[in-house]
């Protein structure tokens, strides 16, 4: 008879059947380890299966509250965000127009909507963008405080840490005027804090965290409160709620809301440091019991133990006024010993003192180790590399850095290409409807359709943030020459990666030529043409290599 094997415990019992599951794996009835319930790691892991909204919209207020407060108070978490809002919107986040003329051709049957008539609409836009965003009266910013740029910054910030940006466009006609706007839209941030159902009621079939929905799960309106919940000053308006419309009746935006969603039918949105609180959380903790241990060691570097009898105890203890005498004898001693050579104290000793030390080592050994992995941890949920949160660079190489750069940046420009989908182009879309009311804009002859109904081909444009940058300067300018002259890149592309708006680049280009030649200069744009030649001067025919070029050298010494 072939014997059983059987799992066994400490007095040579053998196990029950469910303790002889949970220790050889869990139950091998389940197809999917996900599914078992029986297994140690498993077993008590029983989440519950949340709706988007269910999951967040009731819990939204303490997360963003905690999150605000890492930001504002750790070091880690400012510096992240700081990271990204300077990586993928920066200091000036334009648009460059691409009104797609081929779609307004086949719109309109009006051949005139061709490539050149795309150059001069976009060219003229363009500046008439730059009148609206960077004016001085800052009349493109409803409360007349930032720029457009500005304005995006902050939105972008509020996107990445409460997790929704949010705006109204208002129609300030009363602003237009001489020496004053021209333009009567005008961009208002909104705290998302102050979306909100009223009164705070629960989410209901056709209302979700303040957004208004249709039966399909549309937005067509928003419930925002007067004032932010904390102000206490105007607590009338903080407990008032409006209701504002989505869009116009012909599609004009109201109400510009963008956030990321990670389910279907979701109406808020995360911040990206909400997974990671609690890990960032304990660090902050263990950064400081480690800087409070390490203070504690510098202020008690060294003491001074001496005996104490009984009575000496029981006189400190009963709050006894007069100091016993021994300690009175200390007292003098040391007032009276006050040796010194060259400034520096001799220590002479009471009898019966003697002087001890503190060694204790801080911080820790595997501290930094630590601090490294909760730092990994929160460098790939905020989508960055571990050297941007840490800023330490000692470890790693000119390849390995490079590659994480890399891997960053394609998070880093997802994120600014979702914003000015979301965000930045229903803005543009809203001014740029009152640029052609205003404004005599380019048009060819014959059919031209109104801005309403063809919104998305006049309004399409690229979004230019801040650049790759360089770590190898030589070497990365180099490939992009040769990309360029290998057809795999174009100048458009090039300049876009660095910031740079290729026309305004060339514009600049020709007049630094003219001057140059005007004082009887080489230009640098001759140094271009040499170097674009080099890779085809390089290229060998057949029959040519090193071993020729070394014959022909020899031939002719």
């Amino acid at each position: 008879m072939e014997n059983q094997v059987a799992i066994l415990d400490a007095k040579g019992n053998p196990l029950k059947p469910s303790r002889a599951m949970a220790l050889a794996g869990g139950n091998n009835s389940m197809p999917y380890d996900a599914a078992d319930i029986h297994g140690q790691h498993t077993a008590e892991w029983n989440p519950y299966l949340w709706s988007p909204d269910a999951s967040l919209n009731m819990f939204r207020d303490r997360m963003v509250a905690r999150v605000r407060d890492l930001v504002r108070n750790d070091g880690w978490a400012s510096g992240a965000v700081t990271r990204i809002l300077d990586n993928a919107v920066g200091a000036n986040f334009r648009p460059i127009s691409k009104p797609d003329y081929r779609a307004l051709a086949a719109l309109t049957g009006n051949k005139g909507f061709d490539a050149k008539w795309a150059e001069e609409y976009g060219r003229e836009v363009d500046a008439r963008y730059r009148l609206w965003a960077e004016d001085d009266g800052r009349y493109c910013d409803g409360i007349r405080k930032q720029t457009m740029s500005q304005m995006l910054r902050l939105a972008f910030r509020h996107k990445i840490v409460d997790g929704d940006a949010l705006a109204q466009l208002l129609w300030l006609p009363r602003r237009v005027g001489y020496g004053r706007a021209r333009y009567a839209t005008a961009v208002l941030i909104i705290d998302p804090d102050r979306l909100s159902n009223p009164q705070l009621q629960f989410d209901m079939r056709d209302m979700r965290g303040g957004v208004k929905i249709d039966e399909i799960g549309a937005p067509i309106g928003y419930f925002i409160r007067q004032a932010h919940q904390a102000d206490w000053f105007v607590a009338d308006k903080a407990v008032t709620w409006d209701f504002i419309p989505r869009e116009t009746s012909w599609g004009r935006p109201i109400i510009v809301h963008d956030y990321d969603l990670e389910q279907a039918n979701q109406h808020r949105g995360t911040g990206i440091l909400a997974p990671v609180v609690q890990r960032l959380k304990a660090l902050i903790k263990y950064d400081g019991a480690e800087l409070d241990a390490a203070i504690l060691n510098a202020i008690f570097a060294s003491y001074i133990e001496s005996p104490h009898d009984p009575a000496l105890v029981e006189s400190a203890l009963a709050g006894a006024d007069e100091m016993p005498a021994y300690q009175n004898a200390r007292t003098d001693f040391h007032k009276e010993k006050r040796l010194s050579i060259n400034g520096a104290r001799i220590p002479i000793l009471f009898p019966g003192e003697k002087i001890n030390t503190v060694s204790a080592a801080r911080p820790t050994t595997n501290f930094a180790d630590f601090e490294k992995a909760v730092l990994r941890n929160f460098a790939s949920c905020a989508g960055l590399s571990a050297q941007q949160v840490s800023q330490d660079w000692s470890d790693v190489n000119y390849s390995s850095a490079r590659g994480a750069l890399l891997e960053a940046w394609k998070t880093l420009d997802r994120r600014r290409i979702d914003f000015a989908i979301g965000f930045a182009g229903p803005v543009r879309s809203a001014w740029l409807e009152e640029c052609h009311e205003v404004d005599k804009l380019p048009m060819p002859n014959g059919v031209v359709p109104d801005f309403a109904e063809a919104r998305g081909a006049f309004g399409r444009s690229m979004w230019l943030g801040p650049g790759v940058g360089w770590m190898d300067p030589v070497a990365e300018k180099e490939g992009a020459i040769m990309g360029m002259g290998a057809g795999l890149s174009n100048l458009e592309l090039e300049a876009a990666q660095q910031g740079l708006d290729w026309e305004e680049n060339l514009d600049q280009l020709a007049r630094e030529k003219e001057a140059f030649e005007s004082r009887g200069l080489e230009a640098p744009t001759s140094w271009l043409a040499q170097m674009t030649k080099q890779p085809q001067q390089q290229q060998r025919q057949p029959g040519q290599g090193p071993a020729q070029d070394q014959q022909k050298a020899g031939n002719k010494q």
